[in-house]
């Protein structure tokens, strides 16, 4: 029996629970493949279907959250054979469709195509034995799935150009003080650190939540001006619904609100 590329296990006990994504490739430090990241979108379009699932991690194991790439699948094509394929393209981004909240918990390595995956994600919360990196330098080609284009976003240009142009690697602590990393946690408390965070996520407004993603995403996409406008009328329109109305008597009658999630 071929063991599975990813594990999923579900968390909580309230009206809506967390999806946990674990990549499971140890012996290749989880390094990534196109069956992997088939096998990851099908779980992650389920789980953004799923009306009982509120977030989603994703995570490794102690020593890689992913290494990269499968350097040995790679290493065999050539540019017709990624260009008519649409490597990466055709696959390896399915995590840009979620809706949903999506959270990496990363330990260990995170190099390569595993930082690029942790970047997709909403936001990162790291053990202190975490490492980043883009080395692809190292190997005679490039970032390819979007390494080059988020990690700007995320840590400013000279960071950018000092980790693609030499391949080395950042630890946590670089990587918070940079500004790719939302928090820092002992290894062993990783999981229920990010645990906790969902957990907090679910019990909130799902149409608030995922607007709310929708709007800081825009941020990253467009001017100031054009980016504003959209968050305005996203905030108009959620005066429409019911969570709206049940948040804010919360608030005045100093009572927990029961969301509806409409």
């Amino acid at each position: 029996m071929t063991e599975p590329l990813i594990l999923t296990e579900i968390h909580g006990d309230g009206e809506r629970r967390t999806a946990l994504i674990r990549i499971n490739r140890p012996k290749q430090l989880n390094a990534l493949n196109d069956a992997l990241m088939v096998e990851m979108g099908q779980a992650l379009i389920a789980f953004d279907r799923d009306d009982a699932i509120g977030c989603i991690v994703i995570t490794g194991n102690e020593k890689a959250f992913a290494a990269g790439a499968d350097i040995a699948a790679m290493a065999k094509y050539d540019y017709m054979h990624v260009h008519q394929t649409e490597y990466i393209t055709r696959n390896w981004e399915t995590l840009l469709q979620v809706r949903k909240p999506v959270i990496a918990a990363v330990a260990g390595f995170a190099l390569g195509g595993g930082c690029e995956l942790a970047m997709m994600c909403d936001f990162i919360i790291a053990a202190d034995n975490a490492k980043f990196g883009q080395p692809e330098i190292k190997l005679g080609v490039i970032p390819g799935a979007g390494g080059t284009q988020r990690l700007p976003r995320a840590v400013g240009k000279s960071k950018t150009m000092d980790l693609v142009l030499t391949g080395r690697m950042m630890d946590a602590t670089e990587a918070e003080r940079a500004g790719l990393v939302s928090r820092i946690v002992a290894a062993d408390k990783l999981i229920d650190e990010a645990l906790s965070a969902a957990a907090i996520i679910c019990g909130l407004s799902g149409p608030s939540v995922a607007l709310a993603k929708a709007c800081v995403n825009k941020s990253f996409e467009g001017g100031l001006r054009d980016g504003i406008d959209y968050e305005r009328r996203i905030f108009h329109s959620l005066f429409a619904t019911e969570d709206q109305k049940e948040g804010m008597d919360a608030f005045l009658s100093k009572r927990a609100p029961q969301f509806k999630q409409r």
